[in-house]
Order: C-alpha cells, then sequence, then structure tokens
C-alpha cells in the first residue's frame, strides 16, 4: 500500500510539541508518513493553542489558506483530508464545524488517539467531531514511538507526566480544554523513558499544566511526588539531564527541594510563572499566591542550589491593572533577577472569569508597559549570558549546527552554544571554555580532550561533571 502522507503544525506549549509527535506514532499504523509540505499532504493537522492572543483567528486564517490547498488536491484527483485539534478544538469544535466546511474532522487534545476512528467515520459521514473528555486514559491506547523516530526526534525528549490543572486562573482556559489535574502512573513514566534512553535520549523534560503538582500512583502503592519521580528516573542509564516544566509556585514541596540539592541530573533552571507583582491583581488573577509567597518559593531553591536560575511567565495590563500595579511587577522582576523571561499583553479568553472584567487598560498602555517590561527583562538575559565568557560549562551536544564543522549543544540553562568539533561528540555532555557572546548563543572551546568512543551498542561516556548518580 502507498504510504500516506501527513502534515502537522503545532502551535503554542511544549504540550502541544509532545502530543503531535504522539499523533504522528497514532497515524503510523494506519499508514502515514510524515511530509514537511502541506502541498503533497493527505492529511493536514493543526494542533491548536488557546492560550495566546487572538488564537482562534490565527486558526481561520490558516484554515483560510488550507483551502486553497485542498481545493487543488481534489482538482489533482486526490482527496485531502483536515484535522483541527488541541485546546481551540477543545473550546469551540462545534464553531469550528460550523464556520469552516475545510474541516474534516475536530478533535480534542485528550481524545486524539481516536484519530483513526474520527477519520475512518469522516470518510463514512463526511465530518467527525470529538471534544468530550473521554473516561478512558488515551495514554493506554497511545502506541510508543519506533525506534527510528525516537532517533530522528534528537537526544532530548518531552515526556508527559501530568495534564490539566485545578488552579482555575481568571485568565486562564486550561480547566476548561485540558480538563482536572490527572497524574500517569509512576510505572508508565519509566517505561516511555527507558525506551527513549535506549534508542539515544539523554535529556528529559517532564511536561504538564502544573507539572510540580504531580501526585502519581508510585510502584509501592503510594503517591509520588515529582520531586520523589526525578529521583527515580536519574537512576535510568543514559539520561544525563532532567528537567520539568511549567510549575506553579503553590506547588513546591521539600521533596522538589531535596532532588535540586541531591541530584545532579536534574538541571539547576527552573520555568516558575508569576505573572504579576502586584498581590492585588494576583488576588484578581485567582493565583492563590502573594508575591512575598512567590519570593520565598525562590528563596528555597536557591538555599540549596546557588547556581539555580529562573524563568517566569508574566501579564501586562490585566484588567485593573494601575500603574502602581505594574511598578509592583517591575520591582519584583528587579529583585528576582531571571536569566530570561516570556511576556505578554492580556487578552480575554472567552469563557474564563477574567473576560467579563470590565476596568481594561488601553491598549497603548498595555503596549509601553510590555515594552518596559521586555527591556528589563531583556537587559537581565543579556547579563545572565554575558557572564559565562570566560567560565568553563557543561554542554549537552545536540546536532551538527548551520556553520559547517560546528556542533550546537545547550548548557544547564538552554544556552545554545557553538563549538567546532566532529559529530561524534553529539550525545555527550562535555566542558566548553565560553569566549563570546553572539545574540543569544555562546561561543567556545572544548576545555579538554575528546572522550573515548563508546563500542557499538553501549552507552556514551560522560566526561563531565554532570554525572548522573551511581554512574
Amino acid at each position: 500500500m502507498k504510504p500516506r502522507k501527513l502534515h502537522i503544525k503545532s502551535y503554542g506549549c511544549q504540550m502541544n510539541v509532545y502530543d503531535a509527535q504522539r499523533m504522528v506514532d497514532t497515524l503510523a499504523g494506519e499508514g502515514f508518513v510524515e511530509t514537511a509540505s502541506v502541498d503533497d499532504a493527505d492529511l493536514v493537522i493543526l494542533n491548536t493553542c488557546h492560550i495566546r492572543e487572538k488564537a482562534s483567528e490565527k486558526v481561520y486564517s490558516e484554515l483560510g489558506r488550507l483551502r486553497v490547498a485542498k481545493d487543488e488536491a481534489a482538482r489533482e484527483g486526490r482527496r485531502m483530508n483536515i484535522a483541527v485539534a488541541g485546546c481551540v478544538a477543545q473550546a469551540e469544535g462545534r464553531e469550528i464545524i460550523n464556520r469552516a466546511p475545510v474541516v474534516d474532522v475536530v478533535v480534542g487534545p485528550q481524545s486524539y488517539h481516536h484519530l483513526p476512528q474520527l477519520l475512518a467515520r469522516a470518510e463514512k459521514d463526511g465530518r467527525a467531531l470529538e471534544t468530550e473528555f473521554p473516561t478512558e486514559d488515551k495514554f493506554a491506547f497511545l502506541p510508543p514511538p519506533k525506534p527510528d523516530k525516537i532517533r530522528a526526534r534528537g537526544i532530548s525528549s518531552f515526556v508527559t507526566i501530568q495534564e490539566g490543572c485545578d488552579k482555575f486562573c481568571t485568565f486562564c482556559v486550561v480547566p476548561y480544554t485540558r480538563g482536572a489535574e490527572v497524574s500517569r502512573p509512576v510505572a508508565k513514566i519509566v517505561d516511555d523513558v527507558k525506551r527513549l534512553a535506549d534508542h539515544g535520549v539523554r535529556e528529559i523534560t517532564l511536561i504538564g499544566q502544573n507539572v510540580n503538582g504531580y501526585h502519581g500512583e508510585g510502584p509501592d502503592g503510594r503517591t509520588w511526588s515529582l520531586g520523589t519521580l526525578l529521583r527515580y528516573l536519574a537512576e535510568i542509564p543514559g539520561i544525563v539531564r532532567l528537567r520539568y516544566s511549567t510549575s506553579h509556585p503553590r506547588d513546591i514541596d521539600e521533596a522538589l527541594i531535596e532532588a535540586h540539592r541531591d541530584i545532579p541530573a536534574v538541571m539547576p533552571f527552573v520555568h516558575l510563572p508569576v505573572q504579576s507583582g502586584s498581590d492585588r491583581i494576583l488576588s484578581a488573577m485567582n493565583r492563590k499566591h502573594t508575591a512575598d509567597d512567590y519570593r520565598r518559593a525562590v528563596d528555597r531553591f536557591r538555599a540549596v542550589s546557588q547556581d539555580i536560575a529562573f524563568s517566569s511567565d508574566f501579564i501586562v495590563g490585566f484588567p485593573g491593572e494601575t500603574e502602581e500595579d505594574f511598578q509592583a511587577t517591575l520591582a519584583l522582576v528587579t529583585q528576582i533577577g531571571y536569566a530570561g523571561a516570556y511576556s505578554f499583553k492580556y487578552s480575554p479568553r472567552p469563557g474564563t472569569p477574567a473576560a467579563d472584567m470590565q476596568e481594561m487598560v488601553s491598549a497603548d498602555e498595555m503596549d509601553e508597559r510590555l515594552a518596559r517590561l521586555q527591556e528589563l527583562i531583556d537587559s537581565q538575559q543579556s547579563a545572565f549570558n554575558k557572564a559565562a565568557i570566560g567560565t568553563t560549562v557543561d554542554v549537552l551536544f545536540e546536532r551538527a549546527a548551520r556553520n559547517p564543522g560546528q556542533i550546537v549543544g545547550r548548557t544547564a540553562y538552554l544556552q545554545p552554544a557553538h563549538v567546532m568539533a566532529g559529530e561524534s561528540i553529539i550525545g555527550q555532555v562535555l566542558p566548553v571554555r565560553i569566549d563570546s557572546l553572539e545574540r543569544y548563543s555562546l561561543l567556545g572551546e572544548l576545555a579538554g580532550p575528546l572522550p573515548t568512543l563508546a563500542p557499538s551498542g553501549t552507552q556514551p561516556s560522560i566526561n563531565s561533571s554532570e554525572t548522573r548518580m551511581g554512574a
């Protein structure tokens, strides 16, 4: 049978990147292979995100372009199916069906394991919609990725350990599109990580909408926290780096703090969103923590790991935000000192409590505040990166860079770092002496002799201070 071609375009968060890969794995059993081109695809999936501004409008704009490609395919005598998946599909599934006749399938983020059946239903009935939260665990039905796919995706990989959120921040649609918090059993996560490590993955990022709220069933029958899970995963041969995202300041327990103190594989870089430095705005957002609560959380990490660094998320122009509120945000950023952060202008999400708030900040005021905040964040990130010049840092090398003879990897803080070397160092953590900075990338030289190549079928050696516990 001639393979069918699949093109997926993902928007937004790390979870969507992971979900897109699992859709590819699911549809591989149906004879689909990936293509980078929309024009020759038999199935195009838009894997949507509802977090950012004008998310729905972007989807409909993309569907307009896909309608042209679908019409062209029909003129060539072949059928192109178009599916909308992800959080916009979950929130607005019926409206998408009504507004966009070009769409064949609409499927929410908890139901994409049903894609083969939905495509069959669309073939039979014309269209298919599924946005109900299924009673079964989708992960139990998703096929594991094939070894060649794992290798092709590189030495770093995402693994979902938790989905959904029970926090109900007033600006956020996640509880409505991803559902209540659910944590995967430890054994299932370990199986996923071992499979990835067996086929060359060296770095795992554990992901979830509220990842440090993880409370999965452990092999001992007890409920495990994220810190306990990290300690267990650090013992899996081949895994040299562990990360996690995204965290909530209210769910930092002692086990997580101790993981950063005790486990070299746990990277000293924490994404900890705060959204605002104003207690009044934090209350209106229903964040259930104050600015001082956040500062104390940061202090707990720094007390056990002096080299730890932070990134964060900020919203400017939340309804009712005054200049005094915004100044409190600037003060918090100045006090914490970030290695990087993401800042956004507030935009209402239909169905969220904040969408009904009336005290809107003007667009001009939002633009001006965003520029001031981003200038401060950029200055902190620049200073953080410049501080690496003249030091020796550990780099996990990932792939060949654009410049011939150059290999790129990432530091513990996710900074890109480039050296001149052969591709044999890919997948290894090596010390690099940083000589200069080019925009956001560090440039340097290997600080020691190249390690001896491991025999075929064995794990590569790790010549750095980031050795796994027990290695």
